[in-house]
């Protein structure tokens, strides 16, 4: 139960209770719905612009426009969201005291808490980032940022939950003398501006270039945070672009620098960022896939929770859904909406082209189903990844057939069945090339903790060797988009 003033808008405490608000509360959207089930929440404007006459009557409304006037019973439906940790075993030197690794993403923060003598993981903290109330994707949360002069606003609320979240795994360890030394941050550029109180405005514009990519080196005193010891707190430095910290990690943590055979690592999160190389050299760009991996933008889509549609499976010429938590299907998140796809292409339900075969919708469950727009915005989404990864093969000078290994980050690469996603197009290379890599972004933050007494965490070797590729302005970019948004033909 939750109380709160009368007149109260349901955004300002239902986003801690697990409801996302994917455009930022701004009614453009469904993602925030929610079902009245007890007391009066009348429909707004925005309700009967969004929602079809069918779901009104239902009790549905848009959390992000509704306030609370009288006593309601609300159906949340997005509780329990699995946030993907990292439990990898790793080589390290020794070193007295405590670290505390974080990935800060879009969506969700991880932060464990590291014994730095033995290496053991003593505690872990998971959330959704606060920010996300103001906007699920990057350019939303740039969009508060700049329109709204938002961006103090921004930095405050992720300070302040990270703050809390160390707060928490310290008190969690019962240690005679914890000794936190330090605190290292990996994200995306925006997520890496946002943090440090950088300006996110060229972010916002073409060529895309940030502020000021480098290391960025603090205190906790200087954060506001009351922690003993004032611990150094370090955010690594972005590789160019919309190429973050995350990537740098995970560059790290694969070991794609060092290796002698060519090597791809995609992170698949809320965008889409690619690195191709060796230890000679590295390629990198950022992909304009949009959040349709994340469920966002697509018109039953949520992100991977409760109630959440993830695999799609064909028995006897019918779709048989597996949904999370075992509970009726609310949504469909991104696995699921790959799997989708890619059995209905075998079906001969969706055609090469995108278009639906049999009629306006694609029906998966009773109440659950995809609509053309659904279908173009993968197709977007892919298209984008496949097009980033034949442009830096091009670049590179090099096919599909000279890349030893793929390695698929974060939670997404995780859970995704890689033949569906070769089915749509989405991965262009055999089962036996791919890996999932897991949290590389935190196991590359936690690689970072042991070689901060040489104050040397900018790892200039790499930074030196990588060069950022912007793919809007790659010879043939727009053909090689369009040819990789269409499904390939069997």
């Amino acid at each position: 139960m939750l109380e709160v003033e009368r007149g109260a808008p349901l955004q300002d405490f239902l986003f801690g209770a697990g409801v996302e608000f994917p455009c930022g509360g701004r009614g453009r959207c469904k993602g925030c719905k929610v079902k009245v089930i007890g007391g009066s929440l009348p429909f707004t404007e925005e309700d009967q612009a969004r929602l079809s006459p069918s779901e009104l009557a239902g009790g549905w409304r848009l959390a992000c426009r509704a306030h609370a006037e009288t006593n309601l019973r609300i159906d949340l439906a997005q509780w329990e969201a699995p946030i993907l940790t990292d439990d990898s075993s790793f080589a390290f030197n020794p070193r007295k005291g405590f670290g505390v690794a974080i990935d800060l993403g879009t969506t969700t923060i991880v932060a464990q808490l590291l014994d730095l003598q033995t290496g053991h993981v003593r505690s872990v903290r998971t959330a959704l980032n606060a920010q996300a109330r103001h906007g699920s994707d990057i350019m939303s949360r740039v969009e508060f940022a700049l329109l709204n002069q938002g961006q103090p606003i921004l930095q405050k609320l992720i300070r302040d939950q990270i703050g809390t979240l160390i707060g928490e795994l310290v008190a969690s360890v019962r240690a005679a003398e914890l000794n936190l030394e330090s605190v290292v941050l990996v994200g995306n550029t925006v997520m890496h501006h946002l943090f440090s109180g950088i300006s996110v405005e060229p972010m916002s514009r073409y060529p895309f270039d940030p502020s000021a990519p480098g290391l960025q080196l603090s205190t906790a005193t200087d954060l506001g945070w009351g922690i003993a010891g004032n611990p150094k707190v370090y955010f690594l430095p972005c590789l160019g672009g919309f190429v973050g910290s995350d990537i740098l990690a995970g560059v790290v943590a694969t070991r794609l620098h060092e290796r002698e055979s060519l090597g791809l690592l995609i992170d698949l999160g809320t965008n889409g960022e690619i690195i191709l190389g060796n230890r000679e050299r590295l390629l990198c760009a950022g992909t304009a896939a949009g959040p349709a991996f994340e469920g966002a933008r697509i018109a039953m889509g949520m992100r991977a929770a409760t109630g959440a549609i993830s695999e799609v499976h064909v028995r006897n010429g019918q779709l048989h859904c597996h949904v999370l938590g075992d509970s009726p299907p609310r949504g469909i998140c991104g696995s699921g909406l790959v799997d989708a796809a890619a059995v209905s292409l075998d079906l001969g339900w969706i055609l090469p082209s995108g278009r639906l075969a049999k009629g306006e919708k694609l029906n998966l469950a009773p109440t659950i189903s995809l609509v053309q727009r659904d279908i173009r915005e993968l197709q977007l989404a892919k298209g984008a990844i496949a097009a980033g990864v034949r442009i830096l093969l091009e670049q590179w000078g090099v096919s599909d057939a000279d890349v030893a290994q793929v390695f698929l980050a974060g939670a997404f690469g995780n859970y995704i069945n890689q033949a569906n996603a070769r089915r749509i197009g989405l991965l262009e290379f055999p089962p036996e090339k791919i890996v999932s890599a897991g949290n590389t972004a935190l196991l590359g933050a936690k690689l970072a903790l042991f070689s901060l007494p040489h104050e040397d965490i900018s790892y200039p070797t790499i930074l030196q060797r990588t060069q950022h590729v912007s793919l809007n302005e790659a010879p043939g970019f727009e053909d090689i988009y369009t040819e990789k948004m269409a499904f390939p033909q069997r």
